[in-house]
């Protein structure tokens, strides 16, 4: 009987030890089918705080993140343009000067050098009065290049002619030429057909039939051509 006793008192000592430790442990021993009105309740955190946690700890997709509205553009006004009228220059005029520069004393029609009286330049072979000549229309290179001889040096040919209506000319003489050689006077001569020179004046009237001594320089330019 004492071996039982010492036996079970044993028994119940390490039964005693065991749930000592166990709830120590905080490990919650089932509760017998008998204590079924008694309640238990479990303490968890709130859903807030939880919440909270789970989207620190997870990462926002790109297509969760909502897009950030741009400011909109600030428009300074834009400054007045002030625009500074310059004085106009002031020229200070004597009397003189003044009285010189009057519209009212201009001439309302300017004068025609055409117009003017033509002045003798010499006599012809027979006596003939001549007159400068005046061009009406000055002849092309081209048309006196065709008359001219092959090899000519630079010099002049002067010829008298008769002026005719229509500013025509002909009955024409040699007078000279330069050098004497060259024969550049017959060249002007050949040439003479196609001269349009204006008849001499005297008193603003034109005097057809009278003489006109023409002269025709003959230079040659840099392109190997004559002028």
């Amino acid at each position: 009987m004492q071996r039982r006793a010492s036996g079970f008192a044993l028994a119940l000592g390490v039964n005693l030890l065991l749930l000592l430790a166990l709830l120590t442990l905080g490990v919650r021993l089932p509760l017998p089918k008998g204590n079924e009105g008694t309640l238990v309740f479990d303490v968890l955190p709130p859903a807030n705080t939880a919440d909270k946690e789970q989207s620190k700890s997870t990462p926002m997709r790109p297509e969760q993140r909502k897009p950030v509205p741009k400011p909109p553009p600030i428009i300074l006004p834009a400054k007045p343009m002030i625009t500074v009228e310059k004085p106009l220059p002031i020229i200070e005029l004597s009397h003189e000067q003044y009285a010189a520069s009057d519209v009212r004393s201009v001439p309302k029609t300017a004068p025609d050098p055409g117009n003017e009286d033509s002045q003798p330049v010499g006599r012809g072979p027979n006596g003939e009065v001549l007159y400068a000549a005046q061009w009406a229309r000055e002849p092309t290179n081209q048309e006196l290049a065709f008359y001219l001889p092959p090899n000519s040096p630079d010099g002049y040919g002067l010829i008298a002619c008769k002026t005719y209506p229509q500013n025509r000319v002909d009955d024409c003489i040699a007078l000279e030429s330069f050098p004497t050689t060259a024969h550049l006077a017959r060249a002007v001569l050949s040439a003479a057909w196609q001269f349009k020179v204006r008849p001499p004046r005297k008193d603003g009237k034109p005097m057809i039939g009278e003489w006109v001594r023409i002269r025709i320089d003959y230079v040659h330019s840099e392109g190997g051509g004559r002028d």
